[in-house]
């Protein structure tokens, strides 16, 4: 009886912030331009890649739309709504799941980079929490961003290798690699949206690339070394010429089990935020 009246809170209570979230929070920019309409073309037979419906290109793996779809069908700000609490609990989600404590957890959740992706309705929380599933599944989340997961899916293309050779890699990525030659023939090479979108957000790309480069290199060869995602986390937003300010999230999520390195993280890019808005 206690597990069914906790569930029905829990419930409840994600049902009340979502409704909240639709009426309060501002519309999501990216939930407006990109995302619902893309997954409004999909719907209806459309391609999401070239229908001139999506606003601004959409480059993610088309299966993503599909996660996104009961949301598309709703009143857009209501679907907004309800990303939003689903794209927050999956933060906290795959902190705890790596093991932050309480204060680390919060102050991950309170951070510019995740508060941003909310306000804007984008969806760096799936490649996060792709970052704590079995690999076979994660890698389906990776491919909605993936300049936060590329280190993180070869790490994961060698462990397979040490663990299995060739059995365990079409173990783990068979799945993915079927599903991706599928929406090929459905979609075309969609891939290729990816300079669209670099060309249509260049004057907000956040990358740090090719200057970052040299650090990234260090953690690839750390993260192989010690065979540890965090460092592998870390080192795809640093060789990625193209980040937008929110993707910066998978980088701060690689040191979230670190209660003081996760908060001294967050008070830097808050003192960086208040700079910037003050200059």
């Amino acid at each position: 009886m206690k597990a069914i009246n906790r569930a029905a809170f829990g419930v409840a209570a994600f049902v009340g912030l979502s409704l909240t979230g639709a009426y309060f929070l501002p519309p999501g920019i990216d939930w407006h331009l990109t995302f619902r309409p893309a997954v409004m073309v999909m719907l209806t037979g459309g391609n999401p890649y070239t229908d001139g419906r999506v606003l601004a290109p959409f480059a993610g793996a088309p299966w993503i739309l599909l996660l996104l779809a009961p949301f598309g069908y709703l009143p857009e700000s209501i679907g907004r709504g309800f990303l939003f609490s689903v794209s927050l609990f999956c933060f906290g989600y795959a902190a705890w799941r790596m093991n932050a404590k309480p204060a680390a957890l919060i102050a991950f959740l309170v951070s510019p980079v995740v508060f941003h992706c909310l306000l804007n309705s984008n969806l760096e929380f799936l490649p996060i929490l792709g970052f704590v599933l079995p690999p076979w599944v994660g890698l389906f989340f990776l491919a909605a961003k993936p300049q936060m997961g590329s280190v993180v899916a070869l790490l994961w293309l060698l462990q397979a290798w040490r663990r299995g050779r060739w059995r365990e890699v079409l173990r783990v990525f068979g799945p993915v690699v079927l599903t991706t030659l599928v929406s090929f023939a459905l979609y075309g090479w969609w891939p290729a949206n990816t300079l669209k979108i670099m060309e249509w957000s260049r004057d907000i790309n956040a990358s740090l690339w090719p200057m970052s480069i040299p650090v990234g290199l260090a953690m690839i060869v750390t993260a192989y070394k010690r065979m540890d995602v965090r460092y592998a986390i870390a080192a795809s937003p640093l060789i990625s010429p193209y980040l937008l300010f929110h993707s910066w999230a998978g980088a701060l999520f690689a040191v979230v089990s670190s209660t003081g390195e996760t908060i001294a993280a967050v008070a830097g890019m808050w003192i960086l935020v208040l700079l910037r808005s003050v200059g």
